[in-house]
């Protein structure tokens, strides 16, 4: 298993060394992780469990403090670990300025500026975007793997979230039904909190649980997703609940599904991802109703919910096979709901597969 990091890290150090940079300080939890595995998380926001310095020239290192140095050991060499401790700061600086490396890149979107200051005139940072993420863009073959488990995981749970939808039931009891549903099946976490949207609360495309009770006859957005062996799955669904849906829920129902079908359609190598959300917004725009469309049709998910690529209007990532991205039209009216309806999908050779 270490060999496996080991060849991304590889493939990381060619990016280095074509960027001409001495190394890369890798401090984004997710990124450590899909170099190391070692800690996808990190213990809080302003707490971190430890970063690499993947060097241009082989001789990588995990720094870490003594919380984690078992666990580190399992999955890192020995003389590879750098173990700070307290005066942490100091000690960071300090290892760092002594593997004199003249231009180290650093992850701009997850160093802090606090850090930053305290690095900056002992060492030479310079920052740079996304060269992890363009590795992660591309999901191999153990990837693949896992990420249909997850959506196996996740369809598993959704065919019982019907059953949860009983009148006098609030948004916030389902939602707490489906975490113990997907935790009881083995995953380990959810990967984002569930959503459950009662009628005009599912106007809002990230709405938070409440007091909401499900009414007979009503509509209710689910949105929902676990994290299985590490990887991610999310998907929405929107129910009606009772025997009479409303003209209304029916007419938007099939436009969102009609405008997901088209966008699964278009989906192939070569296709710039905002063309794929042009494809659905024009849809939208043919029925009048693109204004109520107000989020991007998708995004890549992996070992976060969120990644990139962005199906969104400005996104120029071209689709490439091994992408695992969600194809989420929805249309939102806050007088009286909205509806959304999610997949998962993988671009292939040819086109896609849903997962």
């Amino acid at each position: 298993m270490m060999e496996f990091y080991a060849q991304r890290r590889d493939k990381l150090r060619e990016i280095i060394n074509q960027k001409g940079l001495s190394g890369l300080l890798v401090s984004s939890p997710v990124n450590r992780y899909y170099l190391s595995g070692f800690e996808l998380h990190d213990p809080q926001c302003n707490e971190s469990a430890g970063m690499l310095v993947i060097h241009a020239s082989g001789d990588d290192w995990l720094m870490t403090d003594p919380r984690y140095e078992t666990a580190a050991s399992k999955v890192w060499p020995k003389d590879g670990l750098f173990i700070y401790t307290s005066p942490r700061i100091q000690q960071i600086r300090e290892f760092l300025a002594g593997l004199r490396l003249p231009v180290l890149g650093f992850e701009s979107r997850a160093m802090s500026v606090d850090l930053h200051l305290e690095l900056k005139d002992h060492v030479g940072l310079t920052p740079v975007k996304g060269l992890v993420e363009m590795l992660r863009l591309i999901k191999d073959k153990q990837e693949i793997t896992l990420m249909e488990a997850s959506c196996r995981l996740n369809h598993e749970v959704f065919a019982l979230v019907p059953g949860l939808l009983q009148p006098g039931r609030t948004e916030r009891e389902i939602a707490w039904d489906v975490e113990k549903l997907f935790r009881e099946r083995g995953a380990s976490e959810l990967a984002f909190a569930t959503i459950v949207g009662v009628n005009a609360n599912a106007a809002q495309p990230h709405a938070m649980p409440g007091s909401t009770v499900v009414e007979e006859d009503c509509l209710v957005l689910v949105d929902a997703g676990a994290r299985l062996d590490d990887y991610c799955s999310d998907q929405t669904r929107t129910f009606w609940v009772g025997q009479h849906p409303t003209d209304a829920f029916k007419r938007t129902m099939d436009m969102v599904r009609e405008a997901q079908d088209l966008g699964i359609q278009a989906l192939r190598p070569g296709l710039p991802a905002s063309r794929a959300y042009a494809v659905v917004k024009e849809f939208f725009r043919g029925h009048f109703v693109d204004t109520h469309f107000t989020h991007g049709l998708g995004h890549g998910v992996g070992l976060e919910t969120h990644e990139a690529p962005s199906l969104g209007p400005h996104d120029e990532v071209v689709l490439a096979p091994g992408m695992v991205i969600t194809v989420e039209p929805g249309l939102y009216y806050p007088d009286w709901g909205g509806i959304r309806w999610e997949y998962m999908l993988l671009v292939t050779e040819d086109g896609s597969r849903i997962l």
